[in-house]
């Protein structure tokens, strides 16, 4: 594989510095996790973005979280087609192999996917229909969120209110995977939706009885 080049320096530097301070700190958790194998309680699927930081959020240790991150913390409907399905598959893992007790969700502000899904919706982003597109085939998942936020005048409210139906459609199509439905009627997994606002630092969760998010 001749096109992978040695690691940046400043992060061989970071490297050097974290396995001097926090790794030496805490050397005997880490070694149990190695040797005890993860036991995380929940898995977090949030968005790719890098502003989102999970583990910073709620103060999370290594082995807490589960996480799968993608473009725009979407979940996939259940299709069993023999194609190549990540997400699915980490969902598949986290809930019947490591037997998570809590499937979080975790929306957030001012995301680049949903604001492609938009523009590709209002067809503003010809780029983003073609069919070799990753990105514009995994926003059609999104797709079907839009038309109840097409009426809304404000950008940035209508950017808004579809930021949080990326986490609406992403519960309901969990249900859609036999395993989680199962696991969610048994009160051996609980599902909940989050949105995250990156500049105010606060935090949404969903409630199915309102149909709303509401501050935690």
């Amino acid at each position: 594989m001749k096109s992978a080049k040695p690691l940046p320096a400043y992060l061989v530097q970071r490297y050097h510095g974290w396995k001097a301070t926090s790794y030496q700190e805490n050397r005997g958790w880490y070694r149990r996790l190695a040797n005890e194998g993860q036991r995380p309680r929940a898995m977090v699927i949030s968005c790719c973005d890098s502003r989102v930081h999970v583990t910073s959020i709620f103060g999370a240790d290594q082995g807490e979280f589960f996480i799968h991150r993608n473009i725009a913390n979407l979940v996939p409907p259940f299709e069993p087609d023999g194609d190549h399905h990540g997400t699915s598959a980490t969902v598949e893992y986290a809930v019947n192999v490591l037997k998570v007790a809590h499937l979080i969700v975790l929306g957030h502000s001012q995301c680049g996917g949903v604001a492609g899904c938009i523009d590709m919706c209002k067809g503003n982003a010809p780029e983003m229909e073609a069919k070799e597109s990753f990105v514009g085939r995994w926003m059609d998942i999104l797709r079907p969120k839009y038309d109840l936020v097409a009426d809304i005048d404000d950008s940035e409210a209508q950017a808004r209110q579809l930021e949080r139906h990326s986490v609406v459609i992403s519960l309901e199509n969990l249900m859609s995977f036999p395993f989680v439905a199962s696991a969610v009627e048994s009160g051996e997994l609980s599902l909940h939706g989050l949105w995250t606002d990156i500049g105010e630092g606060g935090l949404e969760c969903y409630d199915p009885a309102a149909q709303k998010f509401l501050p935690v």
